[in-house]
């Protein structure tokens, strides 16, 4: 069967499914904008590009649905072009997020469309709205936020079904569009995200504290982890760096390894400087020149870094907005790390106090510092929360056992019609 995959940054969710569908004899193809950054054995990949960029001056309420438009636009021209050639799918597994999806149906109308659906935006609960010290939700925001969701709605409307990595992302879908979708995680590859009591985590800081330190640490040094793409107040970088300097006073061994670019990757950018900086300098006094040498940056890491950083953390701080949940809470917990997380509802479906971690008030500074305090005082007692947390992630996140096998069912049942 012919089974073509849209996604602007391919393979992304896709890394698995595409060449496991392709090891199974189907003729696997990708539509995207971005290099790919790996070769996946036995899909051919087809790069298209956006003509032109947003109109100046346009109703700022419709930014987003141009940019989402100029980008199907390209997608549909793109997919013309292999339809002219004799090109028709079966199966299009499409992410329709950025606007890919829009104009599919127009150029192969019998073809069966898999949507990724990763969020509907804007109902209560969510993300918009649920920092008070970001509140901005005035008409004109929730105007643009219906607007950012009628290229989804459009989605929701056109796909035969959808997949949802969790739950709570997929209940934040319409009522009406809830049959179409499957709950079902990219999945993580427990094997490469796995306990190892030898590990090294080794890495260079960066100029935010210190520059030019070589880290090399193990499980014998009381290591405290936090990670974001971007250091921004979504991932609770905020929530995070006002507990240092009471975490710090009270564990004074102990090794803080923050991860992450000073970019921003979800909200608006801050006026002047970088979320990273800011928040920093706003607890720098507080924490004192001493303790801040135990304040680590060390930017981006590669993938076998940040394993090795799960390996050795005596206690990892996850912390979000009511939010799409992070690949990396999961690769922390098949890693057997012992987890202080945000009470906020996509963390307490992995999550569950005196369970798989422990849970706080995200915006309660003094139970984040006591959860970590104690968590980093009883590697020890933690254990059985690491362990715990690794057989929920292996029951229902397992990439080999559980989520692999669905989606290919998932996607080759579609495709057969």
């Amino acid at each position: 069967m012919r089974i073509l995959f849209v996604h602007q940054n391919f393979p992304a969710q896709y890394v698995h499914l595409a060449p496991a569908l392709a090891a199974r004899g189907h003729e696997v193809r990708a539509l995207a904008i971005s290099e790919q950054r790996q070769a996946l054995p036995g899909v051919q990949v087809w790069r298209y590009g956006v003509k032109r960029g947003n109109t100046a001056g346009i109703h700022p309420w419709v930014v987003d649905v141009e940019t989402k438009v100029l980008r199907g636009e390209a997608c549909a021209h793109a997919a013309a072009q292999l339809a002219q050639r004799g090109y028709a799918p079966d199966l299009i597994c499409v992410h329709p997020g950025w606007g890919e999806a829009l104009f599919l149906r127009e150029v192969w109308p019998k073809a069966r469309q898999l949507h990724f659906v990763e969020m509907y935006y804007g109902a209560e609960g969510q993300d918009v709205g649920f920092d008070p010290e970001f509140p901005g939700v005035d008409l004109a925001a929730r105007c643009r936020l219906v607007m950012k969701n009628s290229a989804l709605l459009q989605g929701l409307v056109t796909m035969d079904a959808g997949i949802s990595p969790t739950h709570w992302q997929a209940g934040t879908v319409p009522a009406l569009f809830q049959p179409k979708l499957t709950v079902l995680h990219d999945g993580i590859d427990t094997r490469r995200a796995s306990p190892n009591p030898q590990a090294r985590f080794q890495a260079t800081t960066q100029a935010t504290t210190q520059a030019g330190l070589t880290l090399d640490l193990t499980v014998a040094d009381e290591v405290l982890s936090f990670i974001n793409r971007n250091l921004e107040p979504s991932r609770g970088y905020h929530r995070f760096m006002r507990a240092l300097p009471g975490i710090l006073q009270r564990r004074p061994q102990a090794q803080v390894v923050i991860v992450g670019g000073s970019d921003v990757s979800y909200g608006a950018r801050p006026a002047h400087g970088t979320y990273q900086q800011i928040y920093l300098d706003e607890v720098r006094e507080a924490i004192g020149e001493a303790n801040l040498a135990r304040v680590h940056f060390v930017g981006r890491i590669p993938h076998a870094s940040l394993m090795a950083l799960f390996q050795v953390t005596r206690a990892h701080v996850y912390l979000s907005y009511p939010f799409v949940l992070s690949w990396s809470l999961l690769e922390a917990m098949a890693c057997e790390a012992p987890i202080v997380g945000s009470d906020t509802a996509p963390v307490r479906e992995v999550i569950t106090t005196g369970d798989t971690g422990v849970l706080v008030d995200f915006f309660d500074t003094a139970a984040l510092v006591d959860a970590a305090c104690d968590t980093l005082a009883q590697p020890r007692g933690t254990a059985a929360l690491g362990r715990r947390a690794r057989e929920l992630v292996l029951a229902r996140y397992d990439l080999a056992r559980v989520c692999l096998p669905q989606q290919v069912a998932l996607a080759e049942g579609m495709a057969a019609g």
